[in-house]
């Protein structure tokens, strides 16, 4: 198997019927409302990042219909930008990554990847054959660089700790960047969050490995965007 520009990862077709809508307000986190054929709907967000440069009046989204019943009449897929659709659903994140995985983002073909596997106190989302890989979705794109997080994370700074471990106990340890929008090179953001940018640093000099990719939509097919570097400044082989 080969990883290529332009490789399929997943079809958003194969979650249910999808229409468009325009973006209207962000009530919460979790709920945006939604102009669809003229009428107004509740639409679950399942990304809780601030989104503050996707989620702007008038904006063209990707809606998949929920099932009656729901407390939303659609969930949230995709946000047309200036470059085309872009995902924002995080829990299309795991199944997206694992794919490209199979496929040797990483840099090997795996014979094995499990999903969900702990450690420590918490629980990576891979574990490749014997290396331990901990995702990030990025979406925020600043200065021409995708930079996360775009708030403070606990969760990610704690998850940089326990890579660290599992590298110093003999494991292989990972952080794998996905990408959602075209930018030149990754970055931990600048000045959200010092906790995760001190601890990426520390994690990569302790040997951990950073891996980015980039994802894009193609007619409803989430596709292989190509590699994603660190930029210059942040990669420990460059100094």
């Amino acid at each position: 198997m080969t990883l290529d520009t332009g490789t399929e990862l997943f079809d958003l077709s194969t979650l249910g019927p999808t229409t468009e809508g325009v973006f209207i307000e962000r009530p919460n986190r979790f709920v945006a409302l939604a102009k669809v054929k003229e009428k107004i709907h509740r639409v679950h967000v399942a990304d809780t990042g601030r989104l503050e440069e996707i989620l702007t009046p008038g904006r063209p989204l990707l809606l998949l219909k929920n099932r009656t019943g729901m407390k939303t009449d659609f969930t949230l897929l995709a946000a047309k930008m200036e470059e085309g659709w872009t995902l924002v659903n995080t829990r299309l994140h795991a199944p997206i990554a694992r794919r490209a995985i199979e496929r040797g983002v990483l840099g090997f073909i795996p014979n094995e990847v499990k999903n969900e596997v702990p450690f420590g106190t918490s629980r990576f989302d891979y574990r490749v054959d014997d290396t331990f890989v901990e995702l990030k979705g990025c979406s925020l794109v600043q200065a021409h660089r995708c930079r996360f997080p775009n708030a403070p994370t606990l969760r990610g700074v704690k998850h940089l700790k326990e890579l660290i471990e599992a590298k110093a106990e003999g494991f292989g340890a990972c952080i794998l960047i996905m990408a959602l929008r075209p930018c030149d090179c990754f970055e931990p953001h600048p000045f959200r969050d010092d906790a995760f940018r001190t601890i990426f640093r520390e994690a990569l000099k302790s040997g951990v490995e950073y891996r980015g990719f980039h994802v894009r939509i193609k007619k409803e097919k989430v596709v292989y965007g190509g590699p994603m570097q660190l930029c210059p400044e942040n990669d420990p082989g460059e100094s």
